[in-house]
């Protein structure tokens, strides 16, 4: 194998890269202009319910009955949660007598003990959810998976610096508490009331709700239906984006049909309002329906988009070039693409229904990443010209390129600094121009990663 002379990237490359970051793109603007609606903020959705969001990653909401109030997710943190109790005692002091969490992410479950308090009558709030719980999780687990956490921290950005990040899409930037960095695991959650598919009707603090199963970005997933108020909670099967279809920290197949049917059934309730797992709440009948018919209609267009091109043998990375949402939805601010991604989920539908498999023979037994390196060194005449290759790709703008030579060359000398920084300096550039907040976090800690390992 060749080992890589040291080629100092020159002055003008590194000022053009600088100056190019240093002008804001057009999906960094747009990220921006969307922490303004991440905000905290205190919705009264309908006379009984009203929606904290803001104040955590995801929406603590209460239903105020008769005797007592009703808690539908957590948030993250129990300082997010206690902030959230000390706006909601402004409107009542009743206590708390039932909790529900819509799915077991540790971001709707973690501020759960801030609503455990005692009663006067000794007894603790009801813990609705279903059963199993916290299935991705358990998942993970069981399988002796622990990467996970770093790459769900890349995605999240918690390893960034506070300037390196705008917000997570579908909520502002928040860091773990150091003394709370363990309290969102969903395994110390204990469900005191729980049921497994259909709908349960349940009687609470003189309130008439029902809980209904709702498989979606989660197999445990439900939506809370309040027929008092024509209120439906949707848990993560909504927010004001693109759906996460395929979470890029790792995650089981996300079944799109079962999604898609859990929308039908929260369509087929005629909500008034709907209350999301994130982002600000939907009030009136008439945006309801037509955000959450869209929402539908967008999650199924993209499905059979990508099964009719499977049909016709065409591989993942075909259908991503051809699979987009049409203009008068992708339009649409609450199916941008700042926490999903569109390219992602046609790879997760194709792999979740058809499995890895592109259907090309070439890919049955690839070269390993080094040999392929090698070989595509050969090609460009050495390993110095494949050097410059991806040096001129990035002065040039093809930042993907760059990155995908700087592969071959860090495959061909792990310890290459030149290889780093190309990379780092590509991946950059490739933040910079993303919109899906996860993605940018992703490229940006990356970055930061291969940046260090070079010593600076």
């Amino acid at each position: 194998m060749h080992i890589m002379k040291y080629i100092p990237i020159t002055v003008a490359l590194l000022a053009l890269c600088l100056s190019a970051r240093s002008e804001e793109t057009a999906a960094t603007k747009q990220l921006k202009e969307r922490t303004r609606a991440l905000l905290p903020t205190i919705t009264q959705v309908s006379k009984s319910v009203y929606c904290a969001s803001g104040y955590s990653p995801s929406n603590i909401s209460m239903i105020v009955g008769t005797d007592g109030i009703v808690i539908v997710d957590t948030g993250m943190f129990p300082d997010d949660a206690r902030a959230v109790m000390k706006e909601f005692r402004k409107v009542t002091q009743l206590p708390v007598m039932g909790v529900i969490l819509t799915h077991g992410h540790g971001d709707h479950t973690g501020g759960l003990r801030a609503f455990m308090e005692v009663g006067a009558n000794g007894s603790k709030p009801t813990v609705y959810g279903r059963s199993p719980f916290n299935t991705e999780g358990d998942a993970f687990k069981s399988a002796g998976l622990t990467i996970n956490g770093l790459r769900g921290a890349r995605q999240g950005g918690f390893l960034l610096p506070p300037e390196k990040r705008i917000n997570n899409g579908i909520a502002q930037a928040v860091y773990p508490p150091s003394k709370d960095r363990n309290v969102f695991e969903s395994g110390a959650v204990q469900l005191t009331d729980t049921f497994g598919d259909g709908r349960k009707k349940i009687a609470v603090a003189g309130l008439e709700l029902e809980l209904v199963a709702a498989p979606g970005e989660t197999s445990d997933e439900l939506y809370v239906w309040f027929p008092a108020e024509r209120v439906v909670f949707t848990g993560d099967n909504f927010y004001r984006s693109w759906p996460n279809i395929y979470a890029i920290r790792g995650a089981a197949y996300r079944d799109v049909l079962e999604w898609i049917h859990s929308l039908d059934m929260m369509l087929a309730e005629k909500p008034a309002h709907a209350v999301p797992g994130h982002t600000l709440p939907l009030v009136g009948e008439a945006a309801t329906m037509e955000v959450l018919g869209n929402y539908r209609k967008a999650i199924r267009y993209v499905f059979d988009a990508t099964i009719a091109g499977m049909n016709k043998g065409m591989t993942p990375d075909e259908l991503v070039q051809t699979v987009k949402l049409p203009p008068e939805l992708a339009s649409q601010d609450y199916l941008l693409e700042s926490y999903g991604n569109v390219e992602w989920a046609v790879r997760s539908i194709f792999s979740g229904t058809l499995g890895r498999f592109d259907g090309n023979p070439t890919h049955l037994f690839s070269l390993p990443p080094s040999e392929e390196a090698k070989r595509m060194a050969e090609l460009a005449g050495g390993v110095e010209q494949l050097q410059e290759r991806a040096r001129k790709a990035l002065e040039a703008g093809d930042a993907q390129w760059c990155a995908q030579l700087s592969d071959h060359l860090i495959a061909l000398d792990p310890k290459s600094k030149v290889a780093k920084l190309l990379k780092a300096e590509a991946l950059e550039v490739l933040a910079d121009h993303l919109l899906t907040a996860t993605g940018r976090n992703y490229y940006l800690t990356v970055a930061q990663q291969l940046r260090a390992d070079n010593g600076e």
